[in-house]
């Protein structure tokens, strides 16, 4: 356990015990105490709210694994379940906040509470309520960053289908749709109690102007970083059609040729199971080496060349060369564009 604890306005930071930060937290005003769990729970883990000193009846959730998103008004205090983006997972801020401290507890290292320590000392908030809001926003700004960077890769493997398409791209494209799952499934709910909790309090007379300013801005900034998740499935559910596409495309082209193919050999077909019939007339006079040349090899021949003509004619060979990419034409001509030399690509 690593408890830090940042006198306020300056910003300093202090590494202490629990003993030792329920003293100033009982002493001290304009505090904040940020508290870093374990990752995983120990059975003999004590409730924080009994080692900090705080009233355990109305903060039962405070510092538990596994809570839910939450934003509720205590009367003299509130409480938060923060979710934040931390590397692949969503990590849960734990927060209390009063007209004196600012309470936070969360499992592992999470960086958007370094980089709110780190900017006490900047910008100076003048209450723990304004730090409340910096920390909601800074938990925000992780969403929109993973959100931003999931889109991008997303356009990119698009263009890289239309390029080239491989197996592995379709994986990668699932992993981003998983992704940008995960950031609507853990950003909406959220949002929905911060929203309800906040119109509620901007309702009440006795909530600040400058707190209404705040909350407006943070529910302004929520719905922003909502609509750049959902452009974000939008894109991948976009680029899994294009995907669908381009394999309908293919196999499009592979059922043109199929066709082709059975077009040039369905009369030699017919051709072979003819003469291969016991006839007392293909038996008795068609006996000669003159006419087996003539009839089985000489008549397959031209209706060979018949099929080969009437194909080009119809031109349907351009349009079967139209529908393969500059890649496979590439291929088949024996080039390599100098993009593709440099990236390893043949």
């Amino acid at each position: 356990m690593i408890v830090s604890v940042v006198s306020m306005p300056g910003g300093t930071v202090t590494r202490t015990d629990m003993s030792e930060a329920r003293q100033r937290l009982a002493e001290s005003d304009f505090l904040l105490v940020d508290i870093q769990l374990p990752d995983e729970p120990t059975p003999e883990e004590q409730p924080i709210v009994h080692q900090l000193g705080l009233e355990p009846e109305r903060l039962t959730w405070f510092g538990r694994a596994g809570e839910p998103a939450r934003a509720e008004f205590l009367g003299d205090r509130a409480g938060f379940v923060v979710p934040v983006i931390e590397g692949d997972q969503v990590a849960h801020v734990h927060a209390v906040v009063t007209e004196r401290q600012l309470i936070t507890v969360h499992r592992g290292p999470v960086r958007a509470l370094a980089g709110l320590t780190a900017r006490l000392g900047q910008e100076r908030p003048p209450d723990t309520a304004a730090v409340l809001f910096l920390l909601l926003q800074d938990a925000l700004e992780t969403f929109r960053r993973n959100a931003v960077q999931a889109l991008l890769a997303v356009e990119d493997l698009e263009d890289e289908m239309f390029e080239q398409r491989r197996p592995e791209q379709i994986y990668r494209l699932a992993r981003l749709r998983r992704r940008a799952a995960l950031l609507h499934h853990s950003l909406l709910p959220y949002l929905q109690v911060t929203d309800e909790l906040f119109t509620r309090r901007m309702l009440s007379r006795s909530f600040p102007e400058e707190r209404q300013r705040l909350a407006r801005e943070f529910q302004h900034a929520a719905r922003l970083v909502l609509t750049e998740i959902e452009s974000l499935q939008d894109a991948a559910r976009r680029a899994f059609a294009s995907h669908a596409s381009l394999v309908s495309g293919e196999q499009n082209g592979v059922i043109n040729r199929l066709a082709i193919v059975s077009t040039i050999f369905l009369p030699l077909t017919f051709l072979t199971g003819f003469f291969g019939m016991n006839f007392s007339y293909l038996t008795n006079e068609l006996e000669s080496r003159a006419v087996f040349w003539l009839l089985a090899v000489g008549l397959q021949a031209s209706v060979l060349f018949v099929a080969l003509y009437v194909l080009h004619r119809t031109q349907i060979w351009r349009r079967l060369r139209d529908e393969e990419g500059p890649e496979e034409r590439r291929r088949s001509e024996g080039t390599v564009s100098p993009h593709a030399r440099r990236t390893g690509r043949r």
